[in-house]
């Protein structure tokens, strides 16, 4: 009788070890996921931001400008925030930030903001609430 390689042996414990917290990983996702879902159903404008991103910034300037208040979502600031970046990326095809979204409809980033407020689409979705 042959030993078992010690490889198999080290991807059998791998494999338990990733199983015996997946419930608890699976958790924290559905909690971020969530959460995503809550506060863009929730408020009108919401920005997901760094507080440091010029980008964000620039995204949270504009609305300033517009004399709206967005709900920001500072993803450096929270425990949670690299599983709400993974949330995004699932939900928009992005995980970078900015990612804006007015009315429950996801806008985009930076650029997308201001190509969106220069041809009046956001505008309009500001208006349809």
């Amino acid at each position: 009788m042959g030993r078992t390689p010690s490889f198999i042996v080290a991807l059998v414990c791998v494999l338990f070890l990733s199983l015996s917290n997946a419930p608890e990983l699976a958790r924290a996702s559905n909690s971020a996921s969530a959460f995503v879902q809550n506060v863009i159903f929730s408020n009108r404008i919401v920005i997901f931001s760094k507080s440091y991103c010029p980008y964000c910034r620039s995204a949270k300037r504009l609305f300033s400008e517009l004399h709206e208040q967005p709900y920001v979502v500072e993803l450096d600031l929270r425990d949670d925030g690299s599983q709400i970046q993974y949330v995004l990326l699932d939900l928009v095809g992005r995980r970078t930030v900015p990612q804006v979204f007015v009315n429950g409809k996801h806008i985009g980033g930076s650029d997308d903001l201001r190509a969106a407020a220069a041809s009046g689409k956001l505008e309009n979705l500001l208006a349809a609430s």
